[in-house]
């Protein structure tokens, strides 16, 4: 990774002549109080290395009649130089060789020379940075639209079933109603055979009397006429015999009564209203079971598309461990960013912008007087751990700065000019953690 081995910068904005060499793993603090200088270092360093889109408004020093002058020595031998009227760029290679800001561009990641453009961005901005440089951006996207369609879907189910559950439990239940709706046609032909039948029995006990009265009848006879006996004799006996016959038939039987059927027919609307109430109350419950068992497929497919996002994430090659993004927002250690500690997020940007170019092995970093020396002690921790470089500003004097600026020189080091031949410049301690 190319890092920042030495810098000097004279007449840009509020600095009038700065060397600084800083630590090639971990932070670089430039202390000193405000207006004094320090941003302006951080400043002149993206001009130097980000280009002509990173020039200030006004990059003479105010008084200064001696044109800007910038000398950045990178770890990869590259000298960067900007200085005369039109602070034209020189990019030099150990070999001698020119190049230009093409060749800055090819490991110079914008983010590392802007990395408040990344803190300040929205949630949905950081992760699809990440995504875009893990390569899985569309393919998260589309799982997450899927998710979102089936999460729709199973969500208006689950009202259908919900709705379909309160109705059945709304509904009255009526043990006493058959299964099915009564039709008056079919009680009345129910009543039409048994009336037939009735007319049958009635039919068989008239039939039964007038046998009676005829066997009377010849029973006079018989007394009346003895002389014509024989002959009668033989009607008797069957006659006798049809009787016995008959009367067998006809004495047990019953009458069917046709009230309830009657009834019945009376109160039709009244029965079929409870069947009707019945089956509705059937077909609410049936219709909710269904819809339930829906819900729990598209719960299952849910969950399916949510293990297929992680599966996705997890098999990635992300800048951080336990880095991830859940809809549509960077995730790490299980926290959002803004219950991330600012350290956490410091290691978050940066390692993003070592993901976007490999190369790049520093980050600028302004105004981290926000953060207290617990939080710098951390940050400083893993730059270290991870070999990264980091130059910061810091609104204070302490003993955490590795150099501080006063009205546009660093402290010690006061009306030195780099337009002139000069001697190593000790730019004071750099910090390192635990030494405060």
């Amino acid at each position: 990774m190319i890092k920042i081995n030495k810098l000097e910068i004279e007449n840009v904005k509020r600095v009038k002549a700065v060397k600084i060499e800083p630590s090639l793993n971990g932070i670089t603090i430039v202390g000193g109080n405000n207006q004094q200088g320090k941003t302006s270092v951080l400043d002149a360093i993206a001009w130097g290395l980000g280009g002509n889109k990173y020039r200030p408004s006004q990059p003479t020093r105010e008084g200064s009649v001696v044109p800007p002058y910038l000398h950045i020595v990178l770890s990869n031998g590259l000298i960067v130089e900007r200085k005369g009227k039109n602070s034209d760029l020189k990019v030099i290679d150990p070999n001698g060789q020119k190049g230009g800001q093409q060749l800055l561009d090819s490991f110079v990641e914008e983010l590392a020379i802007d990395l408040p453009k990344f803190l300040h961005a929205t949630n949905k901005e950081k992760a699809n940075i990440l995504l875009r440089i893990i390569g899985v951006g569309d393919q998260l996207h589309e799982l997450e639209v899927k998710e979102q369609e089936v999460y729709n879907q199973r969500h208006t189910i689950g009202q259908i079933a919900d709705q379909k559950a309160k109705f059945a439990k709304e509904q009255p239940y009526f043990t006493d109603a058959p299964k099915e709706p009564i039709s008056a046609s079919e009680l009345i032909r129910q009543q039409q055979e048994i009336l037939a039948r009735n007319g049958e029995n009635n039919r068989k006990r008239q039939r039964v009397t007038q046998i009676q009265a005829e066997f009377t009848q010849q029973d006079r006879e018989v007394t009346r006429l003895q002389a014509m006996l024989d002959a009668a004799r033989e009607k008797w006996a069957q006659l006798k015999n049809d009787l016995v016959i008959a009367q067998k038939d006809a004495i047990d039987l019953l009458d069917e009564s046709t009230a309830e059927l009657e009834a019945n027919i009376q109160q039709i609307d009244q029965i079929n209203h409870k069947v009707r109430a019945n089956l509705d109350k059937d077909k609410a419950e049936m219709d909710a079971n269904e819809y339930r068992q829906q819900y729990e497929v598209l719960s299952i497919e849910i969950t399916d598309l949510r293990k297929q996002k992680t599966d996705l994430l997890t098999n990635a090659n992300l800048p951080l461990p336990s880095l991830s993004v859940e809809d549509g927002e960077l995730i790490y250690k299980g926290q959002r960013w803004d219950n991330m500690s600012g350290a956490e997020q410091l290691q978050v940007a940066t390692a993003i912008v070592r993901k976007l170019k490999p190369d790049c092995g520093f980050v600028l970093l302004d105004k981290l007087e926000q953060m207290d020396l617990d939080t710098l002690r951390e940050f400083g921790q893993w730059l270290e751990q991870e070999g990264l470089q980091a130059i910061a500003t810091r609104v204070s004097t302490g003993e955490e700065c590795s150099v501080i600026i006063s009205d546009g020189y660093v402290v010690g080091e006061e009306n030195v000019s780099f337009a002139e031949p000069v001697g190593e410049i000790d730019a004071g301690p750099t910090w390192k953690v635990g030494e405060f």
